[in-house]
């Protein structure tokens, strides 16, 4: 699409009941992202409330139209995905817009590839459109969905504006709050947050009749004005889960009594039984869970019902999926077929493909498949084949055991469910997945190319071009996002693997440039942007020395003396381990004074340059740790190894440093609305 054309959804699929938004762009640091937010407006082009302004602390509508479901990597970046049910928009919202914005003076000119796209309830992509010279904007619009009689429309705008969030938001309505008021209530009512959106979207304030009337002041007094809870755009804090209660077992060896038992299973079907009924229960019973975890497959917001080992007529022989998800809204049902494997098996192609036949020929609207694997971009678990001639189209989809897992520790340690009950059944569930004879631990095994490759760097017999380097490469990229999620889920913040591609590189050609790269230098690298950390996590995996290094990048302050920064780092990292190695970075140079901070502790001046003209242009700081030799994720494998180094790198050290400079003062640009 070009700015300002529009097309009507209805026109290019049957399937726009739901559909899915995605904002990308792609960074050429890695380090470049936005954030993105909707707003729903009248007839006057304004937001009927507050409450029609949705973005990071506030995701979720009630009536389940407008759902944010967070970044995803992509080959070239990242990209932020909404869902829309348009069948459940109330009908006196006629626009919809999506925008999105920067923030600590960041303008979307730095980025590339500014791009919205949206695809229909079967995953199929409709339409694009890119934004080219975005310019020094700090926000953009880039759509709007609107009616049109009894249709919805979609017209690409590429607006942007220099006054950032707030700018964007007073045009549409919202009320803003400047700093100096929020300030002042804050020190006088520290409640008053507590009753903002900045709380789990279904504990905000609904509007109800009251049951008992307030009592009502004298009549020659005069009533204070009351002061209404407001949206924030300052992000949340987390809250750390609470301290266990303490047991009232006579000994460690006693267990808890669990709803969901793991000692009985026995064999892979076992567990596959009963991984199933156990999630899809939990999925039921629990709606905001069974939300999240259906809703980027494009299922309507509504009543949830769940079924396993379901008998479907299927030529002579009849199939039981594993599972069956069912969502009643309005009168109508979307359904979904549920495959699952578990213990590192593998899903069948044949089986997958049975299940897309019986699922199109009885009009449900997805599969999703669920494993211990992680999907890659470009890169599909499964072959199917998929008959473009039927009117009813089946979306296939993967989930992993991994994600799963993330968003129960989301909800659970971060975002809470607003029942104990519900939140016991979350408990349990995460407790079933992370226990050793489950079969549900993510992504596991290395593959069958580990080995060798291992063997080929180490001898040097590896060429490039060898097919086993590139499944090496995959295997890398899944375990770093599962690294990924379970860094996220344990700090309630988005940690996504960083990319630093040209713009619009295959995925494909991607990973096998890399490959060539392994061959050549013996090593696996990745990237990990980590919310609210003062640089990127770097992972570096050394295949000829067996060394895991971790680290991360400080640019120096911008004013100061070098002394004093050095001295304050070295006080900062007083708790940190005493094998951590810091290195200073100069301008012009590959590298400056480094040492252990063991060492650097009693004189910190030794990080400084002989030469005192030289510029520091920041540190780097790094741990080092021999590396798992197995493929598994065993105690002494290479999985486990990678996890436990990135966990221990940024609880030790990572926390340990202060938000950049720049990151203090974006409390002040971000206006509280």
């Amino acid at each position: 699409m070009t700015m300002g054309s529009n097309v009507s959804l209805t026109a290019l699929s049957e399937n726009t009941g739901s559909a899915i938004v995605s904002l990308g762009w792609s960074s050429p640091t890695g380090e470049g992202d936005a954030d993105v937010s909707v707003l729903l407006l009248g007839a006057d082009g304004k937001v009927r409330s507050d409450a029609d302004f949705y973005f990071y602390n506030n995701p979720v509508a009630a009536d389940g139209s407008v759902q944010l479901l967070g970044k995803e990597p992509t080959g070239d970046g990242s990209e932020d995905r909404i869902s829309f049910d348009l069948t459940a928009v109330p009908a006196e919202v006629e626009r919809i817009v999506v925008a999105a914005s920067r923030y600590e003076g960041a303008r979307f000119g730095e980025l590339h590839d500014l791009r919205v796209t949206l695809a229909d309830a079967v995953g199929e992509s409709l339409l694009r459109f890119v934004i080219e010279d975005a310019g020094p904007v700090s926000a953009i619009i880039f759509g709007e969905l609107y009616r049109r009689g009894e249709e919805w429309k979609f017209r690409a705008v590429g607006q942007g504006y220099e006054s950032g969030l707030a700018g964007l938001a007073t045009d549409f309505g919202v009320d803003i709050e400047d700093d100096i008021e929020d300030d002042e209530a804050e020190s006088a009512a520290p409640v008053a947050e507590e009753t903002s959106t900045a709380v789990p979207p279904d504990a905000r304030p609904q509007p109800a009749l009251e049951a008992v009337p307030a009592p009502r002041p004298p009549a020659d007094e005069e009533a204070a004005p009351k002061r209404t809870a407001r949206p924030r755009t300052a992000k949340k804090r987390v809250t750390p889960p609470r301290a266990p209660a303490k047991s009232l077992a006579e000994n460690e060896t006693w267990r808890p009594a669990r709803l969901f038992p793991v000692s009985a299973l026995k064999g892979d079907r076992d567990r596959e039984m009963r991984a199933t009924s156990v999630l899809l229960s939990v999925m039921a019973q629990v709606p905001r869970f069974g939300r999240r975890i259906t809703a980027p497959f494009g299922a309507p917001s509504g009543r949830m019902e769940t079924f396993t080992e379901v008998s479907l007529p299927h030529g002579d022989t009849p199939r039981r999926p594993d599972g069956v998800i069912r969502v009643e809204r309005a009168g109508k049902l979307w359904t979904a077929l549920v495959e699952t494997k578990t213990n590192g098996n593998a899903l069948k192609s044949e089986q997958v493909q049975a299940y897309m036949d019986i699922a199109a020929r009885r009009g449900y609207e997805a599969v999703i498949t669920l494993s211990n694997d992680v999907a890659l971009e470009g890169s599909p678990l499964v072959d199917v084949k998929v008959d473009r001639r039927r009117k009813h189209q089946v979306a296939l989809w993967h989930l992993s055991w991994a994600e799963v897992a993330h968003q129960a520790q989301m909800l659970i340690r971060h975002e809470g469910v607003g029942n104990a009950a519900r939140t016991w059944l979350l408990q349990d569930l995460l407790h079933y997945l992370q226990h050793d004879n489950s079969g549900c631990h993510g992504f596991q095994n290395m593959g069958s190319a580990w080995v060798p490759v291992r063997n080929g760097i180490d001898d040097e017999t590896l060429c490039q071009g060898d097919p086993r380097a590139l499944e090496v490469v995959e295997s890398w990229e899944r375990l770093i996002r599962q690294v990924c999620l379970r860094l996220g889920g344990e700090l309630g913040q988005k940690v996504l693997p960083a990319q630093r591609t040209r713009r619009g590189t295959d995925p494909g050609a991607r990973r096998a440039r890399l490959a060539d790269q392994l061959c050549l230098e013996g090593r696996l690298h990745a990237e990990l942007r980590v919310e609210g950390a003062p640089g990127l996590l770097t992972v570096s995996a050394d295949l000829r020395t067996a060394k895991l290094r971790t680290s991360v990048e400080i640019p120096a302050p911008e004013q100061g003396y070098p002394l004093t920064w050095v001295k304050r780092l070295v006080r900062q990292l007083a708790e940190a381990p005493a094998d951590l190695h810091v290195e200073t970075l100069v301008d012009g140079q590959t590298g400056g004074p480094r040492g252990t901070l063991e060492r650097l502790r009693p004189e910190p001046g030794d990080l400084l340059p002989k030469d005192g003209a030289t510029r520091i242009t920041g540190f780097r700081l790094s741990l080092f740790k021999g590396m798992g030799s197995g493929r598994g994720n065993a105690e002494s494998g290479f999985i486990r190894s990678v996890d436990d180094a990135v966990h221990r790198f940024h609880s030790t050290v990572v926390v340990r440093l202060d938000a950049p400079a720049s990151g203090r003062a974006a409390a002040k640009e971000r206006a509280t609305v």
